[in-house]
């Protein structure tokens, strides 16, 4: 339960309300138009259930590799694993490869292992675009278009709804976000959303909201999801305003803040609601995600090291000491995790703005890793045929 002294009205007027109706995927109905980002190493089945606990919308998993998930690799299974009372099973595949997008997709509607399934296009990390996937691929239009086609055409099977999520290009000078909107309204995706940044960018400077209101004009009978800044849901509320998006995707503004989704709720039920919770509620969370992440890895090392690259994000502006903060980044058990949160001063509040805004590196710009000659033409040569062909990552989660 949360305190009353967590959540407080902040006075915000009534035009702070995500004017939203329901957003539909396929045969899904999404009452709450908000969607948890895929992020590797962050949303698995315990940090999605502390989000969900606040708010509606679709949890998604971490990124699964299709040639691990087709090779049934035991991580690969764990990743797309579900708790028994997630409403709508979402998972989401990368790949290379279109035979092993759509055998991977195959599996996961032949075992019935999800509602729901997302296509990433827009992951910018080197050992991802220099084998020519992520925010890569859609560069090579007749690669992506094969990928999409395989895909669309094994999840019709099972009447699963898929949608994708890219990003405006490789750089300014290579955008292809546009084109790759078409692509997928043509060939059957549900809806695709866009990270307002280029490949290059990585997470630097601002998302351009500007491209993703381009995007949303330029497909006006599929629905447009946005996602890039929402640190807040008064990011939300301006997001919707300036593009007109039909769903809103929160990736890092939720690190460490699993109650924005409760934020949101609040916005879009037209209440000046917000969580702001002090140092207790924030140590209970910690405290449990634990708990959730040891039993998620059937591991209590394991769940213990998992915790801890959240800690810096769930203590951004609370005054907690030098040395319980370095501490808690290498905590080693449950119980040590229990002895250092009791000796913080849990009688703090919350701080404000100070654990407010960015979370996470945003790092700065730098050119994207490529295969030889990918830029040299939007089609695939023979010997870029053959490198995807031996290009599937075998590792999933990122």
């Amino acid at each position: 339960m949360t305190a009353i002294s967590d959540v407080t009205q902040t006075g915000a007027p009534s035009t702070a309300k995500l004017e939203l109706p329901p957003l539909q995927l396929g045969k899904h109905t999404i009452d709450t138009p908000v969607i948890l980002a895929p992020m590797a190493g962050i949303t698995n089945k315990a940090f999605r259930r502390l989000c969900r606990e606040y708010g509606g919308g679709v949890y998604v998993t971490e990124m699964v590799t299709s040639r691990a998930l087709v090779e049934r690799n035991a991580e690969s299974m764990r990743i797309i694993s579900h708790d028994p009372d997630e409403e709508l099973r979402s998972v989401q595949l990368y790949g290379v490869d279109p035979k092993t997008v759509g055998a991977a997709v195959r599996l996961i509607v032949e075992e019935d292992r999800a509602d729901h399934i997302d296509l990433n296009f827009g992951c910018p990390v080197p050992k991802v675009t220099r084998k020519g996937g992520g925010a890569a691929l859609p560069w090579k239009t007749d690669l992506f278009t094969s990928i999409i086609k395989a895909a669309t055409t094994e999840a019709a099977r099972g009447d699963v709804p898929l949608t994708i999520k890219m990003r405006k290009g490789i750089n300014e000078d290579h955008l292809t976000y546009i084109e790759s909107g078409k692509i997928a309204r043509d060939h059957g995706v549900a809806a695709v959303a866009l990270h307002g940044r280029t490949a290059s960018q990585y997470y630097s400077g601002k998302a351009d909201w500007d491209a993703i209101a381009r995007l949303r004009e330029s497909l006006p009978d599929m629905p447009v999801l946005g996602n890039g800044d929402i640190w807040s849901a008064e990011d939300a509320v301006a997001m919707v305003k300036q593009t007109g998006i039909d769903g809103i995707v929160v990736g890092r503004g939720c690190m460490g803040r699993p109650w924005l989704f409760g934020d949101l709720q609040a916005a879009f039920e037209g209440t000046d609601k917000r969580y702001t919770p002090g140092l207790a509620k924030v140590a209970e969370t910690v405290y449990r995600h634990a708990e959730l992440l040891t039993e998620y890895f059937e591991d209590e090392f394991k769940g213990l090291r998992d915790i801890r690259k959240h800690m810096a994000w769930y203590f951004k502006g609370y005054p907690v000491g030098g040395d319980i903060r370095s501490a808690l980044a290498q905590v080693p058990t449950l119980e040590v995790l229990r002895e250092l949160l009791d000796q913080l001063d849990l009688s703090m509040p919350y701080p404000g703005k100070d654990a407010e805004g960015q979370r996470g590196r945003a790092g700065s710009p730098k050119k994207t890793h490529l295969p030889d000659g990918w830029l040299a033409t939007r089609e695939m040569d023979e010997k870029h045929k053959a490198m995807i062909s031996a290009a599937e990552l075998d590792v999933s989660g990122g």
